[in-house]
């Protein structure tokens, strides 16, 4: 089998290196001159059997896949199958399979997890697609799956979207679950009655009911800098948790955790809340509470006004 991979950035590159140790060959292009295999798309299709041709596409999502999507459509032959795997929202994969399916061409969307670690570990997918077109790539998903039971790292989840729907819902469960490791870290650093935090959370890593994955990495950071004094506290979003808080609305599904997380990460980019100076500002004014000055000081409320004009 012959594949095309288009997209060489962190995942795109593990992900071509671990489809070749499984013997598939694959020809990668990327707009980087250093990692690619071949100097265009033109040419990524060139080297595949036309009517045959699986093309991969791992990029950014938005106007960058639109784009790929597009590109591939005026180039592929009808039989040809393109599945695009990166965080893509998962409304726009109607509209790309549509556009495929004008030329002939199959569509899977399909949900990747793993990150960094997916070269070595393997990946957790998710797809969404016509099952003729889910199968023929099977040899594909083997080879980026984590060895065992296909059902422990694969699934089918439904037609096309379906894939991309699921990973949406994994990254919003995600941002639940970094928001209470790190609330609980910061609860356990915050006391002083507990002398070594790092310890704690990697005693935590075996044998208790929230051991996980997740939980090994901050034991990782952790061990590399005790006290996060390397890095700042601006946290960014890329997306699927927003998608999965419309969707909460949406369907009217409550998703506190997730909002809170999302939230908390907004909060994290703010130098100054100017909602939190509202807050404070009206607990002065109807509650006659000191409210410390913008350079630090105490500042004693004035008397408050009357109605009297």
């Amino acid at each position: 089998m012959h594949i095309g991979l288009v997209g060489l950035g962190k995942m795109g590159a593990n992900m071509r290196q671990r489809i070749r140790d499984a013997g598939i060959e694959v020809t990668g292009f990327d707009r980087n001159p250093e990692v690619t295999d071949v100097p265009s798309l033109e040419a990524l299709v060139d080297a595949l059997p036309a009517g045959e041709r699986v093309v991969w596409v791992m990029v950014p999502s938005g106007p960058i896949t639109d784009g790929v999507i597009q590109d591939l459509a005026g180039l592929l032959a009808p039989g040809d199958l393109v599945i695009d795997g990166g965080n893509s929202y998962y409304q726009d994969d109607e509209p790309h399979g549509a556009l495929l399916a004008e030329h002939g061409v199959g569509f899977i969307d399909a949900g990747v997890s793993g990150g960094i670690w997916g070269l070595e570990n393997g990946y957790g997918l998710m797809v969404g697609g016509a099952p003729q077109d889910v199968e023929r790539a099977m040899p594909v998903f083997d080879a980026l799956r984590p060895p065992g039971e296909r059902a422990d790292g694969f699934v089918h989840a439904g037609p096309v979207g379906a894939g991309h729907y699921a990973k949406m819902v994994h990254n919003g469960i995600e941002y639940g679950l970094m928001q209470a490791y790190a609330e609980g870290y910061e609860l356990l650093a915050a006391k002083d009655l507990v002398t070594d935090v790092p310890a704690t959370m990697r005693a935590w890593t075996n044998g208790t009911v929230v051991r996980s994955w997740l939980l090994d990495l901050l034991v990782q950071a952790l061990s590399e800098d005790p006290k996060f004094g390397a890095i700042d506290d601006w946290v960014e979003d890329s997306g699927e948790g927003r998608w999965t808080v419309d969707e909460a609305i949406d369907l009217a599904v409550p998703a506190p955790v997730i909002s809170a997380a999302l939230f908390a990460r907004f909060a994290s980019r703010q130098g100054e809340s100017p909602a939190m100076k509202a807050v404070a500002a009206l607990r002065q004014q109807f509650g006659g509470h000191a409210v410390r000055a913008a350079g630090g000081e105490t500042v004693t409320p004035s008397a408050p006004p009357t109605s009297e004009a």
